[in-house]
């Protein structure tokens, strides 16, 4: 089991992980990193504001990245033409 780090990146901005999460299988991090986007972005949506450039970067315990999920690959949308 290894630690990893969920750090939100918004343009320049970087809101660090400094806890991280234990994760058993490395394999498992892809869809860890993106139920966390979604998790994010759903709290973006209840204050009525998302910011589809944001992304999540994923870290190991030698800061080295392991896995980037963009917002906008996060959620499909759909509708709002008209």
């Amino acid at each position: 089991m290894a630690r990893y780090y969920f750090h939100l990146l918004d343009g320049p901005g970087r809101l660090l992980d400094p806890e991280g999460k234990w994760v058993e299988d490395p394999a498992q991090i892809p869809a860890i990193a993106l139920k966390e986007a979604r998790f994010l972005i759903a709290q973006d949506v209840l204050r009525g504001e998302v910011d589809m450039d944001q992304r999540l970067e994923v870290e190991d315990e030698s800061h080295a990245v392991v896995h980037v999920v963009a917002f906008k690959d996060a959620v499909r949308l759909i509708g709002g033409r008209g």
